[in-house]
């Protein structure tokens, strides 16, 4: 059997058509730039960028922008055999609006539906999802089917870890995105919430934002959404709350609260996909909890600091300069790959 991946994603991906302009409604904005997105694909852009063997499992349209998005993830190192097309449904697009510091609304295009959305579970190879060192999945996947049954077939192959072996992780990103859930508009909390919980019970790493914890557990406040993300099945729960930094609880009693790193926020939109990959990165470097988490912080900040999201992810040496400084500074911002298409 090939060497395992050390991170493979499943889920979402599509065409981000950004404006190069910030401060300007999208009505008024002249020029814009065309990069890799989805947030599983944007971590695993993340991942690569810091060293790692990485692929993804999604689906695109059998139109241009799907052949853009194979090309893309070529460039950045995803592997992209798990990618294929389908004709029935066009690639997604996103566009956004940049009002800085925290003003960035967005606008999918995701109809009649997302091919990313028709992944099938008969057509996974699981024996490369249950190798992985990573595998990492959303909440997205779990809003319609077929793609919510594949979710949960590809969870379930993953078991148990072997103690002797290396360490392997399953997380679950929350990714609570209403729009989304189309079949089940009707009730969506409920249904997410009974969808969530049965994904939480394979997950050994739970992350997301407060409204995506109370989504997942009824809980809102930091500390209680972390317990009650433990209580359904994780052995880490890691609760973003913006400003206010990141949360994380080990079952194990191991807890960090890690500020955030000062920066001029250009475009959030791509922080937390940064801060996945490097999630990743640092569980797979045996770090203590709050040096990951630290790392993880100073990855968002970084791409926080840019433009785009995909092609802005961090090298390495990005990210030890930001902890070594202890904020993202205007050069650091400035460093990342072309704004253009990658």
């Amino acid at each position: 059997m090939p060497e395992p991946y050390d991170v493979i994603t499943m889920g979402r991906i599509g065409v981000d058509i950004y404006p190069l302009q910030t401060g300007v409604p999208l009505a008024r904005v002249e020029t814009f730039g065309k990069f890799l997105g989805g947030s599983p694909s944007n971590v695993a852009v993340a991942a690569a960028r810091l060293g790692r063997r990485t692929a993804v499992i999604t689906r695109t349209g059998q139109d241009p922008f799907g052949d853009y998005l194979h090309q893309a993830l070529g460039e950045f190192g995803v592997d992209d055999r798990w990618v294929s097309a389908v004709a029935e449904y066009p690639t997604p697009v996103t566009f956004c609006e940049i009002f800085p510091p925290d003003h960035f609304p967005l606008y999918f295009y995701r109809q009649p539906k997302a091919p990313d959305l028709e992944i099938r579970g008969e057509e996974l190879d699981l024996d490369a999802v249950r190798a992985a060192r990573v595998f990492w999945m959303t909440g997205t996947g779990l809003c319609a089917e077929p793609s919510r049954t594949a979710t949960l077939t590809a969870l379930r192959a993953r078991g148990t870890a072997d103690a002797s072996g290396p360490p392997r992780f399953t997380v679950f990103d929350l990714d609570w995105r209403p729009m989304f859930w189309g079949e089940e508009k009707n009730g969506s909390d409920v249904a997410a919430r009974a969808h969530y919980r049965e994904a939480l019970a394979h997950a050994t790493v739970a992350v997301g934002n407060l409204d995506e914890c109370e989504i997942a557990t009824g809980e809102r406040e930091p500390y209680a959404a972390a317990r009650a993300l433990l209580a359904a099945g994780p052995e880490l729960a890691v609760v973003k709350q913006g400003p206010a930094g990141v949360l994380a609880v080990h079952r194990d009693g191991t807890t960090a609260e890690i500020p955030p790193l000062p920066v001029d926020v250009v475009n959030g939109l791509g922080a937390g996909d940064a801060f996945g990959g490097a999630l990743c990165h640092g569980l797979l470097s045996g770090w203590d909890t709050a040096h990951v988490m630290r790392y993880a912080n100073a990855a968002g900040a970084i791409v926080a600091s840019r433009l785009a999201c995909s092609s802005a992810m961090p090298f390495p040496h990005e990210v030890e300069q930001a902890l070594t400084d202890g904020a993202v500074d205007a050069e650091t911002g400035a460093a990342a790959p072309s704004e253009a298409t990658p």
